[in-house]
Order: structure tokens, then C-alpha cells, then sequence
């Protein structure tokens, strides 16, 4: 067992099947459902990749997930040819990390006092073996993520032409990943009281900063605002 920062005691949960890390998930704040960390992936697509083969390195990346693959789904990317990140990727376990909205919370918004500061966050970590793509499928998930964010391009075809489609396939390099472990985190407040969930959403929700309101924004989506 172990404390969170705001004194939140929980369990380690998950590890990674080659390297043995976890991620540390009080009780409370567990995200198990497969298709909930899906769900999250899709929302939250842009991740960090984590590589550590020879020395630790990462690269930031769009990523689109086909949940049909694979028993855990199969994440589908590609990086600049110039990034030195994919020519040690090849049959690696990777990590691929996705974060939402997240906040500082102060102490001065609950209603029971004393308490601490905190940090409220939501995150996936996604982890599976890299494959390297060839040129055919390389174009196919240049798609998929066209496909995701703006399907209507893939219509129309006069403005990401196959033209330009194969000039762009020079200088990229397209991987998959075949998950083996989804761990997911909603770290939200659910150790908090009900009228102390409300006052900062509340708090959040009159803010000026966007982080806050995209963060209130997501506790109202999931009901997490203090019924």
C-alpha cells in the first residue's frame, strides 16, 4: 500500500510485463475499464512515446488507436525520417504515455479545513511491442489520422492529393504498436467530500485559465462535480 500526495491510500497496479515498472494508482482513482481507456486514447490522442533501447529516449506524436486489433488494440503513428527516434524502434517495448486535462487545486477552495495543496490529473499509459511499417501501410496510417481529425480531406482528395501523399512518404516513417498493458488514472477528487467536489468545480469552472476550464469541463463530462 501506499499514500498519494494528498494523503490518498492506495495500491500499485499493472506493471509493465518486460521492465516491471507500474503505475501508481490509488484505489479510487483506477480507470479499469478497457473501453473507458480506449475512449480516453481516442479523446486525448497527441502522446509522448518513451523508448529504451540503448539510452532513454522519447519523441511526441499523434497517435490513432484500432481497438479491433490485437487482444489490447494496436496504436498506429508515424515521425519525421530526420527523427532518430525509430531506428532503434523495431521489435521494442514502448511506452506511450497520454495526458487530459489536469490542474493545481488549492487547499482555499474546500469547504473542510486544513488541507493540502494538489495536483488533479488524468492520464493513460499505453505500453506494446513497435513494428515498423512499410511504404503501403505507412500511407494507411497517415490516413487513419486524417481520418479521425478531419475525414472530410480523405473526401475531397484536392487538397492532401496522392501527390503529395507520395512526396511526403520520402521524408516520414510509420510504426505501429501492439498493445500489451493499458494502465489508466482519473485522479479527480473522488476522495473528496461531496461539497468539497463542488467548490472546485466550481472554482475551475469561473476561471481564467483554459487548463482549469478544459478540467471542469471533463469532471461535469464524467459526473465528478459533487452530487
Amino acid at each position: 500500500m501506499a499514500a498519494d500526495q494528498d494523503g490518498s491510500v492506495g495500491k500499485v497496479i499493472n506493471a509493465n510485463p518486460q521492465t516491471g515498472l507500474k503505475m501508481f494508482v490509488p484505489e479510487q482513482f483506477e480507470m479499469p475499464e478497457l473501453a473507458t481507456q480506449h475512449n480516453f486514447i481516442r479523446e486525448f490522442g497527441f502522446g509522448v512515446v518513451v523508448s529504451h533501447s540503448g539510452s532513454l529516449s522519447a519523441t511526441h506524436l499523434p497517435f490513432v488507436l484500432d481497438a479491433n486489433e490485437g487482444d489490447l488494440g494496436v496504436l498506429y503513428a508515424h515521425c519525421a525520417k530526420a527523427n532518430p527516434f525509430w531506428k532503434n524502434l523495431e521489435g521494442q517495448n514502448v511506452l506511450v504515455i497520454f495526458t487530459g486535462p489536469h490542474g493545481y487545486i488549492s487547499p482555499s477552495w474546500y469547504l473542510n479545513k486544513p488541507a493540502v495543496p494538489t495536483w488533479n490529473y488524468t492520464a493513460v499509459h499505453a505500453s506494446g511491442t513497435a513494428t515498423l511499417l512499410d511504404s503501403k501501410n505507412t500511407l494507411k496510417a497517415v490516413d487513419k489520422v486524417v481520418e479521425q481529425y478531419e475525414p472530410q480531406l480523405l473526401i475531397n482528395g484536392d487538397i492532401v492529393t496522392d501527390s503529395i501523399k507520395q512526396k511526403l512518404l520520402a521524408g516520414i516513417v510509420g510504426f505501429k504498436i501492439e498493445l500489451n498493458k493499458l494502465e489508466g488514472k482519473l485522479k479527480l477528487g473522488q476522495n473528496k467530500n461531496n461539497l468539497d467536489q463542488q467548490a472546485v468545480y466550481q472554482a475551475l469552472s469561473t476561471s481564467n485559465s483554459f487548463d482549469d476550464l478544459a478540467l471542469a469541463n471533463y469532471m461535469n463530462q464524467l459526473n465528478m462535480i459533487g452530487t
